[in-house]
């Protein structure tokens, strides 16, 4: 008898808990896992800024959704993860804002030589310029949309080769982005450039298919180019952020609610990672060169002078109006920053 009363009392406290339990149940069965895919290294600032932007997505949206990083190109290429989006094989993307301009291409002016001269007048740039969010308003019917800007930095050399001047580079290949802006500046410069995912570029120099490329320090330091092209040259060329994107239809499926939560998630990770990649520079500068790097910090007004055939080109093919303009944008912004 006190063995049925024992069974009795369980029955009853298993039957509460599923009453009780199953909102819980139900809110855990319900929870969507996001893929988040960036071509970065596990040691790279994109990677930490990433898993904290994951853990604020699912803290700000009561674990209803969950998101799952994937790093060094597990999942695609920079471009191919752009694709992903378009066709729902990914969720979230982090990468150069050059790598949207295939989808705008209008875009491509803001791989403009030396718009900005440090980071605070970068990051006021990419807050307050009407030319680039007229652009990135254009991405949402191409099937993703800006969510927050991220930071890589001010794209700089690598090369096998001491690059002590322009003339240095004068037939030499270099690895670039899919970007016609990038294209163009080091085919001013003397450069032949060459096309090539940058999950490949280690590769590439160590092969002697190309004689070294062109990044942001942190991704420099992140893909360890400096390995195979030890000396970095800090031309600042290019002003070279990131954009975090989103999946259109994952946005739209999600709740009002939901998609501040992701917009808040995305500009606390963003703002963070800012501060950790521009505060890494000399860091990373002084470990590359612990490890045989040999930095040259040249006189800018050089690459400038050699860059300008790309501002001339640009204005021939995308009309002197719309180049004025994000030059004037970033000039007004330079003036009134000092």
């Amino acid at each position: 008898m006190q063995n049925r009363r024992h069974l009795l009392k369980a029955s009853a406290a298993l039957a509460g808990g599923a009453v009780t339990g199953f909102p819980f149940i139900a809110r855990a069965q319900s929870a969507r896992t996001l893929r988040f895919s960036h071509t970065d290294t596990s040691v790279g600032a994109r990677q930490q800024a990433a898993e904290m932007f994951a853990a604020a997505v699912e803290k700000y949206t009561s674990g209803r959704y969950k998101v799952q990083v994937f790093h060094s190109g597990q999942l695609a290429n920079d471009p191919k993860s752009l694709d992903q989006l378009q066709l729902g094989g990914l969720d979230f993307a982090v990468t150069g804002v050059v790598t949207f301009t295939p989808h705008v291409k209008d875009l491509s002016l803001i791989a403009l030589p030396y718009l900005a001269e440090n980071y605070e007048q970068g990051w006021k740039l990419y807050d307050t310029s009407k030319f680039i969010k007229q652009q990135a308003d254009l991405l949402p019917a191409k099937g993703m949309r800006v969510i927050g800007n991220w930071e890589a930095g001010f794209r700089s050399f690598t090369t096998n080769f001491p690059l002590n001047a322009p003339a240095d580079a004068k037939g030499k290949k270099l690895r670039i982005a899919p970007v016609e802006m990038i294209r163009w500046i080091m085919e001013s410069i003397g450069f032949s450039p060459v096309v090539m995912p940058v999950t490949e570029v280690y590769l590439g120099i160590q092969q002697n298919t190309v004689s070294g490329q062109e990044n942001p320090i942190d991704t420099i330091y992140s893909q360890r180019f400096y390995e195979v092209a030890k000396h970095v040259t800090l031309s600042q060329h290019v002003y070279s952020p990131l954009w975090l994107a989103m999946a259109e239809r994952t946005f739209k499926g999600m709740s009002a609610d939901d998609q501040q939560a992701v917009f808040k998630a995305a500009k606390e990770a963003g703002d963070w990672n800012r501060r950790e990649v521009r505060a890494n520079d000399e860091k990373l500068l002084t470990e590359m060169t612990g490890k045989g790097a040999i930095i040259a910090k040249p006189d800018l007004s050089v690459w400038r002078k050699a860059s300008d055939g790309a501002v001339e080109r640009a204005r021939k093919e995308f009309g002197a109006a719309a180049v004025d303009q994000m030059l004037a944008e970033a000039a007004e912004i330079r003036k009134s920053m000092g």
